[in-house]
């Protein structure tokens, strides 16, 4: 399950490499030159994290950074900005826009994804590779293998893709809606009930290993991953 990046640079040069590199590390990468067909790219689906120059030819990475923190839908998506401006002011003024890291030109790309690493853990664990475990289950997402104390289990993708992001976002109860959005994506158009039938088939997988009890219902016609 690779994470979506959206990079926002509008220098090509600059932009392709950025691009080969996040490839190379196993990212999708979607390319804007610009603040506007950044937000066309939004607009259809959100990116799992954004790479944002601060030096847009329309509007710039600190204004565009303050309006996306701004809307609902896009306020908690995870950003990172770079620049060549190495000011402490102007440092300042990025991290109170919104950014969640800064990066300042010229850097490595090995610093880049250490980067974005670091912001996936923090911001967005279920747009990692890493391996989770939880109330005895252990997940890997590199390798889209599950396991319950040790035995194997067959899931679906999009069961799958449910428990990776419960086991990484345990105790709270998500909304039919609000899983569409982080499970499906919300540029998907599906009915909130579709979200019932992928909960019973990943109760009726993790029966066996006793497990299917984790998944609770929630107050609200919610559900929520509690190990405890």
């Amino acid at each position: 399950m690779a994470a979506t990046i959206l990079l926002v640079e509008d220098e090509p040069a600059i932009q392709e490499l950025l691009a080969f590199n996040l490839a190379q590390s196993g990212y999708r990468a979607i390319q804007a030159l610009d603040a506007t067909s950044a937000m066309a790219h939004i607009n259809r689906e959100l990116p799992d994290l954004i790479l944002l120059d601060w030096m847009l030819p329309d509007v710039s990475g600190v204004e565009l950074a303050r309006r996306l923190r701004a809307d609902s839908r896009t306020r908690d998506i995870p950003l990172i900005m770079l620049t060549a401006r190495s000011d402490e002011r102007d440092k300042v003024i990025g991290l109170e826009s919104g950014a969640d890291d800064y990066l300042t030109k010229p850097f490595s790309p090995r610093e880049l994804m250490a980067r974005i690493r670091a912001v996936l853990r923090r911001r967005a664990p279920h747009a990692t590779d890493e391996t989770v475990s939880a109330g005895g289950l252990e997940l890997s997402a590199a390798t889209h293998r599950v396991s319950a104390n040790g035995e194997a289990i067959d899931l679906g993708p999009t069961e799958f893709r449910l428990l990776h992001f419960f086991m990484t976002h345990s105790g709270r109860v998500y909304g039919r809606s609000q899983l569409l959005d982080q499970v499906w994506g919300d540029h998907v158009f599906v009915e909130e009930r579709t979200v019932d039938v992928h909960i019973r088939r990943l109760r009726k997988a993790l029966e066996p290993s006793g497990c299917d009890s984790l998944i609770q219902t929630g107050r609200g016609s919610g559900y929520r991953f509690s190990p405890d």
